[in-house]
């Protein structure tokens, strides 16, 4: 074989390899995109639900409005979150004022016993479980992303061509402890 002829060869194959490894990390970053957006569509339901659910509950305990307000103001303070790190502390606070909310229930048996409120609280823990497993489907692209991005020798090309490492959607330490409501 002439150098030349084997010069061109390394040269495609380096080529070849530049192009696979552009085209997997863009598909990457894409599967991050539509992960993030399947959690977005999770919140955005459960935003939804949050308005009728505070209704049905003030019907019963009209004189809770703090709780109410918490709920309104994680509620809009999520549906105002860019990214996954404000999205994620704006869904830990909605989930402590929920927390709040089903506290009161409980002191409320004609609530509990609504069929409006068991319906609402069943659709609610049905989104969680869609939200937890968005979450987890979109951790695992990160991870498959980031780990792509910082593999050697795909570290020296990603870091040319502009890729850096995407966040996790982490619960803070404060959303991991239980919510202690007293009457």
């Amino acid at each position: 074989m002439s150098p030349t002829l084997i010069l061109v060869a390394v040269v495609v194959l380096l080529a070849l390899y530049l192009w696979f490894l552009y085209n997997g990390m863009v598909t990457a970053r894409i599967r991050i995109r539509e992960a993030w957006s399947g959690i977005e569509v999770q919140l955005k339901r459960r935003s939804s639900l949050i308005p009728n659910l505070i209704e049905t509950v003030k019907g019963y305990a009209k004189h809770e409005k703090q709780v109410f307000e918490n709920v309104t103001k994680a509620r809009s303070t999520l549906l105002g979150a860019k990214g996954p790190k404000e999205a994620a502390s704006a869904d830990n606070m909605l989930s402590g004022a929920l927390k709040s909310l089903f506290a009161i229930a409980e002191a409320y048996p004609n609530l509990r016993a609504s069929e409006n409120f068991k319906e609402l609280q069943e659709e609610l823990s049905d989104t969680e479980t869609k939200i937890a497993a968005s979450r987890q489907f979109y951790n695992a692209n990160v991870l498959d992303y980031n780990t792509k991005i910082k593999i050697f020798p795909n570290v020296m090309v990603a870091r040319l061509m502009g890729f850096s490492e995407e966040e996790f959607f982490e619960a803070e330490e404060e959303a991991k402890k239980d919510i202690k409501v007293k009457f």
